[in-house]
């Protein structure tokens, strides 16, 4: 099982003139390494971008832990609203091939 964390590819607001825009995919992407690294879960591929959201791949854990993980991912600080979560048999299909869930951050 597979859960892609979708995230809408939209710039942080506020950043200072010539800052990289998103930083928050470096931020989702060393809490993951984190979980990955207390055995919480696995990263299952490098994020990517597809069209305009950018998928993050979960994976090594039953479905509802992946869904709380990817709901805490959600709550990070400065990830966009409307993250949602797809839940898939494998990561051999195109991003989004799966059932869509949506997700309240951790904590609401």
């Amino acid at each position: 099982m597979v859960v892609e964390i979708h995230v809408p590819l939209l710039p942080t607001p506020g950043l200072p003139d010539g800052a990289y825009p998103f930083p928050w995919i470096d931020e989702v992407g060393n809490f993951l390494t984190d979980v990955e690294i207390r055995g919480g879960a696995e990263v299952f591929d490098d994020g990517e971008e597809d069209g305009d959201h950018y998928v993050f791949s979960v994976t090594g854990a039953g479905e509802e832990d992946l869904l709380a993980l990817a709901s805490r991912v959600a709550g990070l600080p400065g990830v966009p609203a409307g993250t949602y979560a797809v839940v898939g048999d494998d990561g051999d299909g195109e991003p989004g091939a799966g059932r869509r869930v949506a997700l309240a951050p951790a904590g609401e």
